[in-house]
């Protein structure tokens, strides 16, 4: 019965996963190398990771440097950024690409605090959204006659204690983000 309470675990522990990944997305500031994750180039017709056709380096707080392995590759690395949302345009110098982070405002700090905090409500949601599977699962089981009454009880209990945990854990990472894009 617990081997069956593990995959919604796993379930939830994806989310708080794919939660993280989406705060390494969003700017706060400084140079954050992950925030071109998600940015794919199209290197000779494919749509390839920013990653995989250069390097990618934080010489400075506020820069990030891209040197593509292929050069003639610049243009479309420069389009690509330009396309994405990241919100910060390109310098190019034939072999090198530029992105230099300008601080952020106040209102855009609040901006991107209120992004964070809608990120986390979403994942919080998923996570209920699990607990309500987990939930269905064992009442069938019991409705099939499969568990005890008292299983059921015990199982929602231990179900509703590790949806706490992973609430709380969203709200932990949720106030670090909220805190590390409002520090000037």
């Amino acid at each position: 019965m617990l081997a069956d309470l593990k995959q919604f675990e796993t379930k939830m522990e994806k989310t708080i996963e794919t939660l993280e990944e989406d705060f390494n997305t969003i700017r706060a500031g400084r140079a954050n190398p992950h925030v071109l994750d998600k940015i794919k180039v199209d290197y000779y017709g494919q749509p390839t990771a920013l990653q995989q056709v250069g390097n990618i380096s934080v010489p400075e707080a506020r820069m990030i440097l891209i040197q593509p392995w292929d050069s003639s590759i610049i243009k479309d690395i420069e389009k690509a950024i330009n396309v994405s949302d990241i919100g910060i345009t390109p310098n190019n110098d034939g072999k090198v690409i530029r992105l230099i982070f300008p601080e952020l405002t106040e209102e855009r700090r609040q901006d991107l605090s209120k992004d964070v905090k809608k990120k986390g409500e979403g994942a919080k949601v998923a996570i209920r959204n699990i607990r309500r599977d987990a939930n269905d699962f064992y009442k069938k089981l019991h409705k099939n006659n499969d568990i005890t009454e008292d299983d059921l009880r015990d199982v929602e209990d231990e179900i509703q204690k590790i949806t706490d945990k992973f609430i709380e854990s969203i709200d932990k990472k949720v106030e670090a983000k909220a805190k590390e894009i409002l520090t000037v």
